[in-house]
């Protein structure tokens, strides 16, 4: 059992590595940076930061998603939380953005440290253990099992997108072929119509009988 437990943890570990996002940047006084990153529905996301502090600088963190809806503010940010579920597949923004009186160039650079977490690692199993009573075993068990759920839900994600294109590509080819023939016989009538003005405009200068 421990050693099936180890063979699927192995095989599962770079599905573990994508769901951990950590970043550090530096970010100039009165400057904006923006991270962005894409998040499967339902789908707990934890984040931990940490900014440098600088005198006369504040630093704001705000976090939306693709409609603008806020999931996260905090003014004068420099150490802190967060946690929020997701309701729906989006785009997720979090925002750094340095201000200061003193203009840029004369105080330095913040260094910003963000490390976030979503999925399996974002769950607290050690405290799903205390309250389950859960022995070691059990936890590795409970976290390979929501592992596994988290990849079926990639898999339908990516079969359900596989799907969205080909019927997209499907309804772009009809229309091509639609649009195609129309303008074939677009063409097809110009010429005719040609053909009859020109015979009568050779009729009426009597160049043809």
């Amino acid at each position: 059992m421990v050693a099936m437990a180890r063979v699927a943890a192995l095989l599962l570990l770079p599905v573990l590595i994508e769901s951990v996002f950590s970043i550090s940047f530096f970010l100039p006084v009165n400057t904006r940076k923006c991270l962005r990153e894409e998040i499967h529905k339902d789908v707990l996301v934890t984040g931990e930061y940490e900014i440098s502090e600088q005198a006369n600088t504040k630093t704001n963190l705000k976090i939306t998603d693709s409609s603008s809806h806020t999931l996260y503010s905090k003014e004068d940010a420099t150490k802190g939380k967060f946690a929020f579920t997701t309701e729906d597949y989006d785009m997720f923004e979090a925002c750094f953005e340095s201000k200061s009186p003193m203009g840029t160039g004369r105080v330095p650079d913040q260094l910003v440290n963000l490390d976030m977490k979503h999925g399996v690692e974002a769950k607290n199993y050690e405290e799903i253990a205390k309250v389950e009573k859960l022995k070691p075993l059990e936890v590795e068990l409970r976290r390979l099992e929501d592992l596994s759920e988290s990849i079926v839900n990639d898999f339908a994600y990516m079969k359900k997108r596989e799907e969205e294109m080909r019927d997209t590509n499907e309804s772009t080819n009809t229309r091509v072929l639609y649009f195609s023939i129309f303008s074939m016989c677009c063409l097809i009538g110009l010429a005719t119509w040609q053909v009859f003005y020109l015979r009568r405009f050779f009729k009426a200068k009597k160049l043809i009988e």
